[in-house]
């Protein structure tokens, strides 16, 4: 089952990428392709907007290594 949030007075994408999923705000584009339309709202979004929070996705590059 998806979370869905909802906006709060001043939210931006980034700002809820920020707030819920610690600090990531590389989610924002995956909030926005889980939400059509959402960017059609303007950088500022409208209070109380439903957002439907997709996974955390995995990171896909190695770590570095400094030492092999």
């Amino acid at each position: 089952m998806a979370t869905v949030v909802h906006s709060r007075q001043g939210d931006t994408a980034d700002l809820i990428a920020d707030r819920y999923y610690d600090g990531d705000t590389s989610m924002v584009t995956a909030i926005l392709e889980a939400n059509p339309g959402l960017a059609a709202l303007g950088p500022v979004l409208p209070h109380g907007t439903p957002i439907t929070l997709p996974p955390r996705r995995q990171q896909t590059k190695p770590g570095l290594n400094l030492w092999d």
